[in-house]
């Protein structure tokens, strides 16, 4: 809701079709690198790891980054 809400104030602040179509871009250009970034931690990171998010992928990541510098010692 945010976003549309957001989008909406961007097309009303200045409406014209030229906004409009860079404003689909950017939200179809960001929506396929989520899932490509999705897709590469489901298919090389950790198939077994179902990520909520983002942060989600960081907490996991440092959390075993920490392990195996713990298993190095």
């Amino acid at each position: 809701m945010l976003g549309t809400c957001s989008a909406l104030v961007i097309v009303l602040a200045c409406p014209s079709i030229r906004i409009v179509l860079l404003l689909a871009t950017s939200v179809w250009s960001f929506a396929r690198l989520y899932y490509y970034a999705f897709y590469v931690l489901e298919r090389y990171i950790d198939p077994e790891f179902r990520y909520a998010g983002l942060f989600s992928l960081a907490h996991y990541l440092l959390k075993n980054r920490s392990r195996g510098r713990r298993d190095l010692n």
